[in-house]
């Protein structure tokens, strides 16, 4: 309740950091450019280190709420890779991470007993290009909405942001504004959303979409895409109006960028333990 206060008080964002699993390695990647198909996707960075080890980074730091991502679907030949390094940086880190990538009902027990806060989900709520909120009850009384973070990723598609599923491949119906906000706030904790027209491309922040974000009044919000530079980071700042939580991938250190994650992360306020 804190968190909740302070951020709509204007309060600095939280830095929430990520690790992004793609064919059982954390990877930076280009988001538009992923394909199920042969599993294929541009890539800005590999690490030689696990999860694990980004996992205890971020727990040595005490920062909490970072997003891990399997990037594989469910039927990828390399999803059980991907699947058991989420699981070891779950485990180094217990209720220090959300995890998203293809959570269902049936799975999300799996994760969260590993040790995770949240569980972060999108393409299983949707059906046909809408929300399917039949589907979405189901999610809620699964794991609870104190558990859930929903995933709004999205696109512009005319003078519109539209949400994308099935790991940023398929554009839907749904129309991110503040009536889908206020509509789906009563089933989740928290909402999770990636610019990915400029996602993992470094070159600047979704202007107008963090403007849009920052005039929600309600559940915490982060936003990811394009930070490449201190100033951006500024920026969101004012754009989002204190209100918005911030990622940060490919122009981290820790991914080969320019940016230091020390800095980074004075800059901005630490969550708090909410699991």
């Amino acid at each position: 309740m804190k968190n909740e206060k302070e951020r709509k008080n204007g309060q600095k964002m939280e830095f929430r950091p990520c690790i992004d699993i793609h064919n059982g390695r954390v990877k930076q990647i280009v988001g538009a450019s992923l394909q199920d198909a042969g599993n294929t996707v541009k890539e800005n960075f590999v690490a030689e280190q696990g999860a694990d080890y980004y996992a205890r980074l971020y727990r040595d730091a005490g920062i909490r709420g970072g997003h891990v991502i399997l990037l594989n679907a469910r039927d990828s030949g390399q999803y059980a890779a991907t699947k058991e390094q989420a699981l070891s940086a779950l485990r180094a880190y217990p209720c220090g991470l959300q995890v998203g990538g293809g959570i269902t009902p049936e799975s999300a027990p799996e994760f969260l007993e590993a040790g995770a806060s949240h569980v972060i989900v999108t393409s299983y709520v949707f059906r046909g290009g809408q929300i399917c909120y039949d589907r979405l009850e189901r999610m809620r009384s699964a794991v609870g909405s104190k558990k859930l973070v929903l995933d709004l990723s999205c696109q512009k598609v005319g003078e519109e942001y539209r949400i994308v599923t099935d790991r940023w491949q398929r554009v839907t119906e749904e129309r991110v504004d503040q009536a889908l906000l206020a509509r789906l706030s009563e089933y989740c904790d928290e909402f999770l959303v990636h610019a990915v027209d400029v996602e993992g491309k470094a070159g600047g922040i979704e202007r107008e979409l963090a403007a849009f974000l920052g005039a929600w009044d309600g559940k915490t919000v982060t936003y990811a895409g394009g930070v490449h530079s201190y100033e951006d980071l500024e920026l969101l700042k004012v754009l989002g109006k204190g209100r918005l939580n911030v990622t940060i991938g490919s122009a981290l250190d820790l991914f080969g960028g320019k940016l230091s994650w020390e800095k980074v992360l004075d800059m901005c306020k630490k969550a708090e333990n909410n699991c």
